[in-house]
């Protein structure tokens, strides 16, 4: 049988239910049964790593380029009524992961000079749910370690300002941005219902608006960013002799795109966000709405299983049906 994992604020789990049991956390810092550490542990794909302590729980967030951060886990009891609820875009509000895949996939093929270069199946958990510079990296050191990080940027936003483009002009890979099933029905429910709604990405704007501009198209539901009571992306890239906005280094799983769409965007105080539902299809997006102190929902389709995250969300839903009876029953 399985050793349970305490972590206070989180609660109790067991190795199957996806965290995996450390003796120390990666940075040295930590080791249970020093210093107070009763238990640590990490989700299955290693971003996140738990330190427990008797009365409380510490996130540490790793970071490929070189910038890791800790976190208090705030405790969080959903409480009723809900008075909003954070999405996220890709693979949430849109199916346009195999579109960015694709482009990562192009990227790297241009750096290593093979246009029919394919990535694998084992690849796609780290191309998915994180920072362009997250996944870049981690394709630089698997195919092209003697290309710089700079360098796979530019050839990055090559090509994707290139098909973004033509998407915004009603052409390229456009039906690659599929709205999910059931986007429509379940925002107009929850406007009916007077809830607060926001859009929370780690995608540069410039990735993320042709998306929900392309879905929005197709449900016929006009301008995204009037429909939202809040967008909140990762801004704007920094190239030369341009002026770039915070973003790379504040991704998700960091807790700061899901808190800045709340606090700033609906103005809902901290004190109140156990009203307030995150809805996530990727174990990043999780882990940052749990370290934001919402209530967090995963939805299937993602990586939360695969990726050993499913222990921190409050429930797991299929679709949009089902997170809209949890939100109203």
């Amino acid at each position: 049988m399985s050793p349970t994992i305490v972590l206070p604020h989180l609660g109790a789990f067991t190795a199957d239910d996806g965290l995996v049991p450390l003796p120390a956390c990666s940075d040295g810092l930590h080791r249970v049964g020093e210093n107070g550490v009763v238990s640590i542990a990490a989700t299955g794909d290693g971003k996140v790593e738990f330190i427990g302590f008797r009365e409380h729980t510490l996130a540490y967030v790793k970071s490929s380029l070189g910038y890791p951060a800790y976190y208090p886990v705030h405790p969080v009891t959903p409480e009723r009524p809900v008075q909003a609820v954070l999405m996220d875009l890709d693979g949430t509000s849109v199916h346009s992961e195999a579109f960015w895949v694709w482009i990562i996939e192009r990227t790297t093929a241009t750096l290593l000079g093979h246009p029919r270069f394919e990535l694998e199946e084992a690849d796609l958990p780290h191309v998915m749910g994180h920072s362009v510079s997250e996944h870049l990296s981690y394709c630089l050191a698997k195919y092209c370690p003697d290309r710089s990080l700079e360098e796979a940027r530019a050839c990055y936003f090559e090509h994707a300002r290139r098909e973004l483009q033509a998407i915004l002009a009603g052409d390229g890979r456009k039906e690659m941005m599929k709205p999910a099933p059931g986007l429509k029905d379940f925002l107009l429910a929850l406007k009916a219902r007077g809830l607060k709604i926001a859009l929370v990405t780690s995608g540069l704007y410039e990735k993320a608006y042709p998306e929900i501009k392309a879905a929005f198209d197709q449900l016929g539901l006009g301008a995204p960013e009037t429909f939202y009571d809040a967008i909140i992306t990762a801004g704007y890239p920094l190239r030369a002799g341009e002026v770039g906005t915070l973003g790379e280094l504040t991704p998700k799983p960091h807790p700061w795109l899901y808190a800045e769409a709340c606090r700033v965007g609906l103005g809902i105080p901290f004190a109140w966000r156990q009203q307030v539902v995150g809805l996530d299809d990727s174990s990043a997006g999780v882990c940052s709405i749990r370290l934001a102190g919402f209530v967090t929902v995963g939805m299937a389709g993602g990586n939360i299983r695969a990726a050993g995250a499913q222990a921190l969300c409050h429930a797991f839903c299929h679709d949009f049906e089902e997170v809209l009876a949890l939100i109203t029953d």
